[in-house]
């Protein structure tokens, strides 16, 4: 059909002018932009530095944080029961709250010398600490003794409840038939006290590594000690 003046047939769609098509169109990155400007390569690049510096702060603070968590971990395990660390925050052993007992040892051929083991357990309800050595006495009625003397370096020892401290003991032991030595001191019992409770010492019995009641026959004024350690029961 012909419109009148030569213009074409009304189908029904009106048609858009190119203005309008403008419109309708994708806005472009420079109109989707602020003020209708393009990015530049150095505000991106500048975008691109500080994402790259946030990863870096969040990856440097997460190490920060599990550098702390295995530093925690590892005083913790250190100052555990039983370390020296942990000392300062417990009483010292007395001789009361420790089970003693006095072993002396099979004689070894050709020496002079006899070994003891002198051993204690906390038999407290907390931990203690044993502090430096014990006293021990072997006396001869109220006549002549023999005391031992500490060797070596000494650490306090943090005694948990149910724990075990071993002291060396070497004497010189009296030859048979040497009841007539005036250094002989014999004995079936001997003195002990906790490190620094001297006025709590009592009496122990000297046993052999059987079980059996045994005499301590020490022919000279001193008994060598060892530094007191801790054990397995």
């Amino acid at each position: 059909m012909v419109a009148p003046r030569g213009g074409r047939a009304d189908d029904g769609h009106r048609r858009l002018t190119p203005r309008q098509i403008q419109r309708y169109r994708k806005p472009t990155a420079a109109q989707a932009t602020p003020g209708g400007r393009k990015l530049s390569l150095t505000t991106r690049k500048c975008v691109s530095n500080e994402q790259g510096k946030s990863v870096q702060r969040r990856s440097l603070l997460a190490t920060v944080a599990a550098a702390l968590i295995l530093s925690v971990t590892a005083g913790l395990a250190l100052t555990g029961c039983g370390s020296p660390r942990m000392a300062a925050l417990h009483a010292n052993c007395s001789t009361k709250g420790l089970r003693w007992k006095l072993t002396v040892l099979k004689k070894k051929p050709h020496t002079p010398h006899r070994d003891a083991r002198l051993s204690v357990v906390n038999t407290g309800d907390k931990p203690c600490v044993f502090r430096g050595f014990p006293a021990f006495e072997v006396h001869l009625g109220k006549g002549p003794e023999s005391d031992a003397r500490g060797h070596g370096r000494i650490m306090p020892i943090d005694l948990r409840r149910g724990g075990r401290v071993v002291t060396s003991l070497r004497y010189k032991d009296c030859r048979q038939g040497a009841a007539s030595d005036p250094f002989m001191v014999s004995n079936d019992v001997a003195v002990v006290s906790a490190p620094r409770d001297y006025p709590g010492r009592r009496a122990v019995e000297v046993r052999d590594e059987a079980g059996k009641r045994q005499a301590m026959n020490v022919c000279a004024d001193s008994i060598w000690m060892g530094a007191p350690y801790e054990a397995a029961e």
